[in-house]
Order: structure tokens, then C-alpha cells, then sequence
């Protein structure tokens, strides 16, 4: 079974920046993708960044493109989400996901804030 394990959010101001990291247990070969999700309030969870494993390829969401940065430790199965310039419309619970052979993984969610 895989436990997907969040840390890092957190209440800030609009501009600042957060890092969230994300580690996978319980497997000990390579995830297809990990990445993250978010919910924010009143909205259905909607796709942030991947990183597929094979080819380390990233994918990003439209309203985070050259705000935020997902990264990996291939060793360790984490990845990190690195997102500045931070904008109260970023305010959600932040997912973690990962797919292994076809099934797909969820962490318990990190809250992050932003403030005007």
C-alpha cells in the first residue's frame, strides 16, 4: 500500500512564497507520475503539476505556468512543489497524487492561505 506524506503549507501573504514536499512509502520502485492537486473552497479539486517519471517530463496548469515549479528526488519517490508569487486565488488544500501501475494515490491534503 502506498502512504503519500505532505508537509509544508501554511498561511502567507500574496507574494510570498511556499514549498511543498511530498515523499511516497511503501513502494520501492518508480511511480508512472506524482504531482499535486488543489481544492479550494466551493470548487471541485483541479489539476496543479506533474512530473512523469519516466522521461522527468513536467506539466503544469495553466493558472500556475511560470509561478510555480514541481521537482523530484527519483531516490526517495518525493516531489516538491515550489510556488511564488503567491495570490489569495491560490488559497486551497493542496493534494498530493501519485500513479503507480495504474492506480492512482491521495495524500491527506496541506492547507495553504493566502492573504491579500
Amino acid at each position: 500500500q502506498v502512504q503519500l506524506v505532505e508537509s509544508g503549507g501554511g498561511s502567507v501573504q500574496a507574494g510570498d512564497s511556499l514549498r511543498l514536499s511530498c515523499t511516497a512509502r511503501g513502494r520501492s520502485n518508480s511511480p508512472y507520475t506524482m504531482g499535486w492537486f488543489r481544492q479550494g473552497p466551493g470548487i471541485e479539486r483541479e489539476f496543479v503539476a506533474a512530473h512523469k517519471w519516466s522521461d522527468a517530463s513536467t506539466h503544469y496548469a495553466d493558472s500556475v505556468k511560470g509561478r510555480f515549479a514541481i521537482s523530484r528526488e527519483h531516490a526517495k519517490n518525493s516531489v516538491y512543489l515550489q510556488m511564488n508569487s503567491l495570490t489569495p486565488e491560490d488559497t486551497a488544500v493542496y493534494y498530493c497524487n501519485a500513479v503507480w501501475l495504474g492506480r492512482e494515490y491521495w495524500g491527506q491534503g496541506t492547507q495553504v492561505t493566502v492573504s491579500s
